[in-house]
């Protein structure tokens, strides 16, 4: 049955009028607009729990009546009915989604766009499953055809946030444009649509995005979206929707998210949100909270769901997610450095409480019991990496052998400045540890230019670190101050903004050299591939997948042996297959190789032996 809220706002439905006896009529009543004082027309009522409790009372008499009506006269049924035939005829017959009207749900389409980490995107999944369970089950392609209209935002650079004001702009035209946009065909939706800013930027800038001439209805920080669908019945009474308090609980451990990628063969997994770490240049600890993690159980049973979906690789997620710690089932408080090791010559700028399951525990139970399925994990802290979590990941074949290892600058002086816990030094020495242990691994980082007082010396020990190593990838930006950090509180802002770009330029200019040199060491080896689709080059004839160590592979599309199934019959492989493919060629970007046979993981590990290849080195 249609709820009579739903009714109400649709165009063209006639009202029907309660008994004078009872203070407000029913177009009133469920009214949008707020209730106007006779005394001041200007001022309207404060929201109050009694209006919602009357509506409630209300929709509860006409149920009442309709039970104990036994006439042929029209029941509400019959002004449901009329009242969708009528939504129906008002609006185009199909969606930009291709659905039609008429299965269309009664709460609202839903619109979603997702900037940031991986994180984000993982978050907004979350609001989606408990949107869904509060009966908003249709989603659409484009804003124009929603009544909800979700943006999830990042607050880590100033660059993210100017774009997201910008496509608040936009929404806010959808908004108060509504009626000629319909009029002329640019708007589908069935009501203005409601503008919620989710994330990070939710909870830095709230009073501003609020403030923002009407731009937004709903602001709900990253520990709130369980509150979403209470925010959103506030809209309707007049009221903003606010919710931004951050939780030492909240891990949504419990809810299934819904997949925004409903074919896809990778999935992200959150198993810790929020950070401990501090450092001075990060709105994280200010935005996400402090670090809780999900019970081990809970991830075992989210990943099971996801291997009968038919997904073959898991990214599990955090804000730092080496540093997991369940601690659901004890109660003993310990001290760093006693038997919560970290990597040697790192130190941690917080103590650990009530120490539990680590994330070598963690890895190793995933890795143990879905042994066809590969692990990633991001991001990292580089203190988080003692010697087991290392060793498991060269003992267990499907936990790929890509390290994130966040450097942010290979200055001391500057990590320092920055709070990171190490020096060069002790990094360099990590990484020479990790192509110990783990020999044909690749690592990626993270990297900050013109970070507060940043001289020439300090960016020229960056370059030569970038060299040293030898990065599969890099994440590399322009410093910008973000308020409420340490840096922020602290430092000057005072590397000037054509000063940051050039060094920009000079970092990615010697990351490309020395990254180079780890794609060309592939060419030769045979590798497993995980097909992900059609190469968008030449969509008709080839594939494309990521290896082990996380480099995009291409290959020809041709049928191949199966060494599982049928080996005497070839097939095309799909999406989903693990494909051995020998490297032929490398672009110092992308990799382009001769597809052998199709294969499981352990097939093929049982079959090749560990190639000992490492790019860089530490000296």
């Amino acid at each position: 049955m249609v709820p009579m809220a739903s009714i109400l706002t649709q165009p063209g439905i006639c009202c029907i009028r309660i008994h004078r006896r009872s203070c407000f009529n029913t177009v009133r009543l469920f009214s949008s607009k707020p209730l106007v004082s006779r005394s001041n027309p200007h001022r309207p009522f404060s929201h109050r729990p009694l209006r919602k409790r009357l509506a409630l009372d209300v929709s509860r008499s006409f149920s009442q009546s309709h039970r104990l009506l036994n006439t042929d006269g029209p029941t509400l049924h019959h002004f449901i009915a009329q009242a969708s035939l009528t939504a129906s005829q008002s609006q185009p017959d199909i969606l930009s989604s291709g659905a039609p009207i008429s299965e269309v749900a009664s709460k609202g389409r839903i619109y979603h766009e997702t900037y940031g980490c991986q994180m984000n995107v993982n978050d907004m999944e979350i609001v989606l499953s408990i949107m869904k369970n509060a009966g908003y089950t249709e989603t659409v392609e484009v804003p124009e055809g929603a009544e909800i209209i979700f943006i999830n935002t990042c607050a880590i650079r100033d660059n993210a946030e100017q774009k997201v004001w910008q496509r608040l702009n936009y929404f806010w035209f959808l908004k108060r444009r509504w009626k000629s946009n319909v009029a002329k065909g640019r708007s589908l939706s069935l009501h203005p649509p409601k503008v919620v800013v989710l994330g990070c930027m939710a909870e830095r800038l709230k009073d501003k995005i609020l403030d923002a001439d009407k731009m937004v209805d709903v602001v709900c920080g990253p520990d709130a979206y369980r509150d979403l669908p209470r925010l959103l019945e506030e809209v309707d009474y007049g009221q903003k929707g606010i919710n931004t308090l951050l939780s030492l609980e909240e891990t949504y451990a419990d809810i299934s998210p819904v997949r925004i990628s409903k074919n896809s063969v990778t999935a992200f997994v959150s198993v810790m949100r929020g950070c401990n770490n501090m450092c001075s240049f990060c709105i994280v600890p200010f935005t996400r909270g402090r670090e809780r993690s999900r019970p081990v159980e809970s991830i075992v049973k989210e990943v099971g769901e996801l291997w009968e979906q038919g997904v073959k690789e898991v990214t599990l997620l955090g804000q730092n997610v080496n540093s997991y710690n369940d601690a659901s089932g004890s109660e003993k408080e310990v001290e760093p450095g006693s038997n919560w090791e970290l990597s040697d010559g790192f130190k941690s700028m917080c103590k650990v409480k009530n120490m539990g399951l680590r994330f070598a525990d963690l890895l190793d139970r995933l890795s143990t019991e879905f042994p066809e399925m590969r692990f990633r994990y991001t991001s990292p802290h580089p203190k988080d990496f003692p010697d087991e979590l290392l060793y498991l990941m060269h003992n267990r074949h499907n936990i790929c052998k890509c390290i994130h290892l966040p450097a942010q600058t290979g200055s001391t002086t500057v990590l320092e400045r920055m709070r990171r816990g190490y020096s060069r030094e002790a990094y360099l020495e990590l990484v020479q540890k990790i192509r110990k242990i783990i020999p044909d691994v690749g690592i990626t980082s993270d990297f900050i230019c013109g970070f507060c007082g940043e001289t020439e010396e300090e960016h020229t020990d960056t370059l030569s670190l970038v060299k040293a190593v030898g990065y599969d990838m890099a994440y590399m930006f322009a410093y910008s101050m973000r308020e409420k950090t340490h840096a922020h509180r602290n430092y000057t802002d005072d590397v000037p903004e054509e000063i940051k770009q050039r060094r920009l330029t000079e970092l990615i200019e010697a990351f490309r050299e020395s990254t180079g040199q780890c794609y060309d060491s592939q060419v030769g080896a045979i590798q497993v591939v995980l097909v992900e689709g059609s190469n968008k080059r030449a969509p008709d004839m080839e594939l494309i997948g990521k290896s082990d160590k996380g480099h995009k592979v291409a290959f020809v599309n041709l049928p191949l042996v199966d060494r599982d199934n049928q080996r005497d019959k070839k097939r095309n492989p799909v999406i989903g297959d693990y494909v051995e493919v020998h490297i032929t060629k490398s672009s110092r970007a992308s990799l382009f190789g001769e597809a052998l046979a199709i294969t499981r993981l352990s097939t093929f590990y049982n079959d090749v032996g560990e190639p000992a290849i490492a790019c860089g080195s530490t000296s």
